[in-house]
């Protein structure tokens, strides 16, 4: 057998599609992989993941490339689940753990899935790809496609963080800067895809890059060896890392794998800037509208429609958890307060999970001693443009006052 993967499915209707075919979407919305999951509890256990080296590729059974195909790769290895008390004990938490992210090789979780829609893209015959981005799966695709030896167009708003433009460009992508927002990048690629023979590889658009982001939830369930926490809190843009962390779940629940009845509470996290989500979770429709005037520092969060959102709407209510919005101007204290506290590069997408979590506990939603996993997205060193530094400067040539710097700082 070369692969377990038995059909496609439209998310919306669910149509299915045979296998080994290239595909974007059904009727505009996302397709499901599918797996031969009774074969699959039959030839593997949670010892046959766990004797393989740490890395992404270690679910190989779980995941859509077929055995005898080498990916493409730049050595995706398994992310530390971090244990907070510092971040916990000032948030009023027992057990607050970070899972970073950021150790990725281009930096942020977009490795994940841009490792496995790259792979998928090369087995299936494709040469050239384009991308609508925030940021960081622009300089992830552009790093994959170079691997890979494929041509890459990248679609940039033009205030993206200049960090995001030199890897897109330094990876050989061809790059562009658009004066609007992500949606109006993805309407250049959707627009571009007939004259210039690209493959859209936007958010969900192809369903591959969902089934790199998978392995965060399939990751973090051998980390807590199939116990998995209470609460997760994740930023929340296009959503396929919410999303599919669920279909993981739910796929090891199939496996019977899973130690506990219950399934984590998805608390999707969105900045006040931009919260297309947490609206229509609080109004209680299925499909997000357009967020109006979408702006927030935290770039990955700066999506004001999202073709997956039905996806995760139903996820986060089947989870019983909730959408919430963080407070935009609260960002950089909590990127400071993160990382001065635990020393891990707190980006901005994961401050606004931080200020949520606040809230949730401030409210009763998240208790004391509840297990909770926040995603760190991202390295905030990517994200060069949101601090304004004046420090101080000393002049070697005159006389040092030790006594005033053992003072504390702002």
């Amino acid at each position: 057998m070369n692969t377990y993967v038995t059909h496609l499915e439209s998310a919306l209707d669910g149509t299915t599609f045979p296998a080994g075919q290239v595909y974007t979407v059904h009727q505009g919305r996302p397709l499901w992989v599918r797996y031969d999951l009774p074969a699959l509890r039959r030839a593997i256990t949670p010892d046959t993941f766990a004797v393989r080296p740490p890395t992404l590729w270690r679910y190989r059974e779980l995941l859509p490339l077929p055995f005898d195909t080498e990916p493409v790769t730049l050595g995706e290895g398994m992310t530390p689940l971090l244990p907070c008390p510092r971040l916990g004990q000032a948030l009023g938490l027992r057990r607050l753990f970070i899972k970073d992210e950021s150790q990725l090789p281009t930096g942020s979780f977009k490795s994940r899935g841009m490792t496995l829609a790259v792979s998928m893209a090369k087995h299936l015959g494709l040469r050239r790809l384009a991308i609508p981005t925030a940021g960081n799966a622009g300089g992830a695709l552009a790093a994959y496609g170079a691997r890979a030896g494929m041509e890459v167009f990248v679609f940039m708003p033009q205030d993206t963080p200049i960090i995001n433009q030199i890897e897109a460009h330094l990876a050989g992508a061809r790059v562009f800067l658009v004066n609007g927002l992500i949606t109006d990048c993805g309407r250049i690629v959707r627009e571009g895809t007939a004259k210039l023979d690209w493959f859209d590889v936007s958010t969900l658009k192809e369903p591959y890059r969902l089934e790199g982001k998978k392995t965060m939830g399939l990751e973090l369930a051998e980390q807590t060896e199939y116990r998995l926490p209470d609460v997760i809190l994740y930023p929340t843009g296009g959503g396929t890392g919410l999303i599919g962390m669920w279909k993981a779940f739910a796929e090891l629940r199939a496996l019977d794998w899973l130690r506990s009845e219950r399934l984590p509470r998805l608390i999707s996290c969105q900045s006040d800037g931009c919260a297309p989500i947490m609206r229509a979770f609080d109004k209680g429709e299925r499909f997000a509208e357009m967020f109006p005037d979408a702006h927030t520092i935290a770039s990955g969060l700066r999506v004001p429609a999202a073709v997956g959102d039905f996806m995760m709407l139903d996820a986060i209510r089947a989870s019983n958890g909730c959408a919430i919005a963080g407070k935009e101007g609260r960002i950089l204290e909590w990127v400071r307060r993160g990382m001065s506290l635990e020393g891990i590069s707190i980006c901005p997408e994961t401050a606004v999970c931080l200020d949520c979590l606040e809230s949730l506990i401030a409210a009763g939603k998240v208790d004391a001693n509840e297990e909770v996993v926040v995603f760190n997205t991202g390295a905030v060193q990517k994200y060069p443009e949101i601090v304004a530094l004046d420090l101080p400067r000393i002049d070697k040539e005159k006389p040092i006052d030790y006594e005033r710097l053992g003072e504390p700082t702002a």
